[in-house]
């Protein structure tokens, strides 16, 4: 009955972790001197916003970025940036804007992969009567919050793979192109070459002097 008890109050205790945390991420592609902005509501005071942005392809993979809190008050910015991880404290209800703006590039678009994460600081309730089974529930809890952060930093080892993955595609696929150009202007280049060397014969060997009669 105790290891029941003791499983119920895990689950309850990694639900309610799981419901402090409501995350979005997206992939959204910025054209060329366009700014885009996304939003985040906060409902209480406290709170932490975890932002984080790579960009994917395009360009130099920089982006200009600025995070503004609902008094348009100036919390984070940066210029031509490829990636960022922040975690700061909402110390206003309301919403909170997160732009990116391409005003660098003329004709490049940018694609940028970014995570917004709203989440409330868990507390522990101090145990109703202390004892075997208030151990054992604070070990597990110990141990959800250890998970907690060890999938944290999973999550970011995969992002980050998953931006050098997409950098090096890109990278792959901007050579590949070239390659391909300069493979075509390189055999019109040589055809041109053989067809001029051809006239000059024609003309080298043709007689076009006057024929005299004796």
């Amino acid at each position: 009955m105790a290891v029941v008890f003791t499983l119920f109050l895990s689950l309850v205790c990694f639900l309610q972790l799981a419901i402090r945390t409501h995350a979005a991420a997206l992939t959204t592609a910025i054209g060329a001197n366009e700014r885009t902005c996304f939003y985040a509501d906060v409902d209480k005071a406290g709170e932490k916003i975890g932002f984080y942005f790579a960009v994917q392809s395009g360009g130099s993979f920089d982006i200009d970025f600025e995070v503004k809190d609902p008094n348009e008050k100036v919390l984070l910015d940066g210029k031509r940036e490829r990636q960022g991880d922040y975690v700061f404290t909402a110390n206003t209800v309301g919403e909170y804007s997160f732009c990116f703006e391409n005003d660098m590039s003329t004709l490049t678009e940018k694609l940028v992969d970014f995570d917004i994460m709203v989440e409330s600081e868990p507390r522990r309730d101090p145990p109703a009567k202390p004892g075997q089974i208030a151990d054992q529930t604070s070990a597990l809890e110990e141990s959800i919050f250890r998970l907690n952060g060890m999938l944290i930093n999973i999550k970011r080892t995969q992002k980050y793979f998953h931006t050098r993955e997409n950098r090096g595609f890109d990278i792959v696929k901007s050579t590949k192109n070239r390659m391909f150009w300069y493979t075509v202007f390189e055999s019109l280049a040589v055809i041109a070459m053989a067809v001029i060397q051809v006239y000059v014969l024609q003309t080298f060997f043709t007689k076009t002097g006057r024929r005299y009669k004796v």
